[in-house]
């Protein structure tokens, strides 16, 4: 069985959206929200839309909501694989069966949403952004990923329970790409909907710029 994780820090005015966007897709008790010591009400939309919730005190990053996640669905024995998705509506709940017909191939463990870039309404510096870091995370693991920055996927659980992510903000998906390729998990992808809200890129920030970087180049035993 197939569950969908959407870590979430202050995303009360988009998640009921997505929530009630999902659930022809899957059911709603296989959606798990980790609120990451969200403010507004993201605990209380993700509790009324039947989800279940797993909850920070404090913000913590989406690295560390992400092992939040991954912990829940491995003590499971119900999921054999997980799709994450980020709560800001910039993941099309459409785009799910792409990945679960990738899926059913039996050719993938780890399967990245990649978006289109030029002609897409992406603004440049984000073009630019995502080009090199894709670029630079394709040449460390030596697999061609076409969008390294895309929180949109889906994981198998031997993956999961394969691979500890340390990092605990936006570089911890770096991580685990890194991680994933040297144990010699296939990756692959599927095109997934390029939607901008206008929000600015963290990946244009010095602090995750660097962080990425000091994982892009660690060495991991």
């Amino acid at each position: 069985m197939t569950g969908v994780l959407i870590p979430a820090f202050n995303a009360a005015h988009t998640l009921g959206r997505l929530l009630d966007d999902l659930q022809p897709l899957v059911a709603v008790d296989n959606i798990v929200v980790v609120d990451d010591g969200s403010t507004d009400q993201t605990s209380v939309t993700a509790k009324h839309a039947g989800a279940v919730v797993l909850s920070h005190a404090v913000n913590k990053g989406k690295g560390a909501a992400l092992r939040t996640g991954f912990q829940y669905i491995l003590s499971s024995t119900k999921y054999d694989s997980i799709i994450t998705m980020d709560a800001d509506l910039q993941h099309d709940p459409k785009d799910v069966p792409k990945f679960l017909t990738a899926w059913q191939l039996g050719k993938s463990d780890l399967i990245v949403g990649y978006r289109k870039r030029l002609g897409s309404g992406m603004p440049v510096h984000r073009i630019f952004s995502n080009a090199i870091t894709s670029a630079l995370v394709s040449a460390r693991t030596g697999v061609r990923i076409r969008d390294s920055q895309s929180g949109f996927r889906m994981i198998g659980r031997d993956v999961l329970s394969s691979i500890e992510v340390q990092s605990d903000g936006y570089e911890a998906e770096t991580e685990f790409l890194i991680k994933a390729a040297r144990k010699g998990f296939r990756i692959s992808g599927v095109p997934i909907a390029t939607i901008y809200s206008g929000a600015p890129s963290h990946m244009t920030h010095w602090k995750t710029t660097k962080r990425f970087l000091q994982v892009l180049l660690k060495e991991y035993r």
